[in-house]
């Protein structure tokens, strides 16, 4: 269960520099796309639009973003996916610093920020 109350500094507190880098890379691209709600807890950072649209998790060696698409990404980059519902699919997408959150990586989250809509 993830307890609310959490702030992004106490999430990423004690991890390596990059995976705070990534997720304010993901977090900075997104504002650009319009409002864009942070929920902190301590396993991650959830990201909604009006829905919920991507996860920003620290792991040990990178972050892990599970990002909510209206299709299946055939990817090398997505570890793996799961069904939500006929129009959500979870991917999971391993990310070690923010030069990963490139081009495609921002057309992705483009197309989840429009779904979470």
């Amino acid at each position: 269960m993830c307890v609310p109350g959490n702030t992004v500094d106490e999430t990423f507190a004690g991890r390596p520099a990059p995976q705070r880098e990534v997720y304010e890379a993901i977090v900075t691209y997104l504002r650009g796309l319009g409002p864009l709600h942070v929920d902190a807890v301590k396993v991650g950072v959830f990201l909604y639009h009006d829905g919920k649209l991507a996860e920003v998790r620290p792991m040990a060696r990178a972050v892990k973003l599970l990002l909510v698409l209206p299709y299946a990404l055939d990817s090398a980059r997505v570890g793996r996916r799961e069904t939500l519902s006929a129009d959500r699919i979870m991917h999971y997408i391993r990310l070690t610093g923010p030069s990963d959150v490139d081009d495609q990586l921002k057309h992705w989250l483009a197309d989840a920020y429009e779904l979470a809509a």
